[in-house]
């Protein structure tokens, strides 16, 4: 194992404190129990945004906390969900008096600390609603999930509800448009390549050369299909046709196209298989009105992408162009 750490169990707590270094006007990191938040949070009269899961997935979810997008962020260990007691006092410290929003990737444990965080927070007196994204089509049920994995389609919940929670909209309608967001977005991704967990110190699974894994998990969970190695017009075609096949998409429909790399992909080939994805989209009629393209939802160093797409309306396209200021997403601010 070749990594640019110290010791795989001080991973996240020097992680944390470079990222408070790096981003200090943006962020503040509190400890025992961890979490990371907005430097000028509380925000009276907003409904804060809280979200997390485990390490390993940067910049989700702590490049992502600051203005028009999370209030708070709470990060397990690499791949191991966040503990109530970091969802409950990140919630406490960050409530403006509008209440929290919890956005929560349909892992089993986060599911489960976040309710129980959830049912914290209302006790001492704070109005909490909480959305799970489950927008990857690839298997129903996997290693670490009952129903569908929540992959890339949190990225663009938490920028559009960050957007719309910024406006000083109510908790209902911040957490409907969460709700709207997952309904109308899905994602598939793929692998060349496992990750190696730090403290694990090989790869989560073996590829051979000419060998590649169909539907993967953002934590190297198993997909739908392992096959030989194909071009990168046959791997985008592969993606985008359950995901077009799923919600489904209809000729006219204006969406947003997301290429995410898995955190060993080159810029210049996510670049490639979104020219495919948008010629495909085209095709069926779609008319791409925003993209995103490059690594925001990763899994330690697996080499692979994932396409997500999203069905958008004119609130979501306003919220999504509102000003953001955060570590690792930034416009307009």
């Amino acid at each position: 194992m070749k990594k640019l750490i110290n010791a795989p169990e001080a991973v996240v707590a020097e992680a944390l404190d470079g990222m408070e270094a790096a981003h200090a006007g943006l962020i503040k990191v509190c400890r025992a129990p961890d979490f990371i938040m907005r430097a000028d949070a509380p925000v009276a009269g907003k409904v804060a945004l809280v979200s997390g899961g485990g390490s390993g997935h940067e910049p989700m979810h702590g490049g992502f906390v600051g203005r028009g997008m999370l209030d708070a962020a709470c990060p397990g260990a690499v791949f191991t969900s966040p503990t109530p007691d970091q969802m409950f006092e990140a919630s406490k410290a960050v409530n403006g008096g509008a209440g929290v929003l919890h956005i929560v990737k349909n892992y089993t444990g986060d599911v489960l600390n976040f309710e129980m965080a959830a049912d914290l927070a209302r006790a001492d007196g704070i109005d909490v609603e909480s959305v799970i994204i489950d927008d990857d089509v690839a298997v129903e049920d996997s290693t670490w999930t009952a129903g569908r994995r929540g992959v890339g389609t949190t990225v663009l919940a938490e920028k559009i509800c960050g957007g719309l929670a910024e406006r000083k909209a109510p908790l209902t309608t911040v957490a409907e448009m969460c709700r709207r967001v997952n309904a109308q977005g899905r994602s598939m991704g793929m692998a060349l390549a496992a990750c190696t967990v730090p403290h694990v110190g090989k790869p989560s699974f073996e590829l051979a050369a000419d060998e590649m894994e169909i539907g993967i998990g953002i934590h190297g969970e198993p997909g739908r299909h392992r096959v030989k190695l194909e071009t990168a017009d046959r791997i985008t075609e592969m993606l985008m046709e359950p995901v077009l096949a799923d919600l489904p998409f209809k000729s006219g429909d204006p969406v947003l196209m997301f290429v995410n790399g898995m955190g060993a992909t080159p810029t210049v080939e996510l670049y490639i298989i979104y020219r495919k994805a948008a010629e495909i989209a085209r095709k069926h009629g779609l008319k791409v009105v925003r993209t995103l393209v490059g690594s925001y939802i990763t899994s330690l160093d697996m080499a692979g992408t994932s396409i997500t797409l999203l069905k958008m309306d004119e609130e979501m396209l306003t919220c999504w162009d509102a000003p953001v200021l955060t570590p690792s997403l930034r416009w307009g601010a």
